[in-house]
């Protein structure tokens, strides 16, 4: 059964607090291979229909796409993934900030919304002493659980 903070929207305060915490020392092609995996992994596990994509420095180092997934959600990953590149933060918590001024991404980041997604999803690879290096992004559940998902296989590469 899931309690009722498990099943709360994160505030502004703990997206950025997790965006503290889960930082690389470096990030390989081979380090993309096993988060990319255990986010498959992760994924099969709750049969979740979703693609999985990992970015650094504009290449494409994993994909997959899971039974039930379409190719929209491929077109979902690039839009989230150009959030987190343009701003630097989770795709989640960037949508989370405009909600928190009483707007939405889509109204007031001047934006082109087929070209960006400020939805839960996609998060910031960020390598300490060097900053943001790329994107691990999810697309196929509700953008709160995307971004979840996430967050837990990060947690769980990092050792934390």
């Amino acid at each position: 059964m899931s309690s009722a903070s498990e099943a709360a929207v994160p505030t502004v305060e703990e997206l950025e607090a997790q965006e503290r915490r889960l930082v690389f020392r470096r990030f390989t092609n081979d380090d993309a291979w096993a988060l990319g995996s255990l986010l498959v992994e992760l994924a099969r596990e709750r049969q979740a229909p979703v693609a999985v994509d990992i970015h650094r420095a504009g290449q494409q180092l994993f994909h997959a796409a899971l039974p039930g997934s379409t190719p929209d959600n491929d077109a979902w990953i690039a839009r989230k993934r150009r959030v987190v590149e343009r701003y630097g933060s989770a795709s989640y918590l960037v949508g989370s900030r405009f909600r928190a001024k009483g707007t939405t991404f889509e109204e007031s980041s001047r934006l082109d919304a087929d070209t960006y997604a400020a939805h839960g999803g996609s998060f910031p690879i960020t390598v300490a002493d060097v900053g943001v290096v790329g994107a691990v992004t999810v697309s196929g559940l509700p953008q709160v659980e995307d971004h979840r998902l996430v967050v837990e296989a990060l947690e769980r590469f990092l050792g934390e």
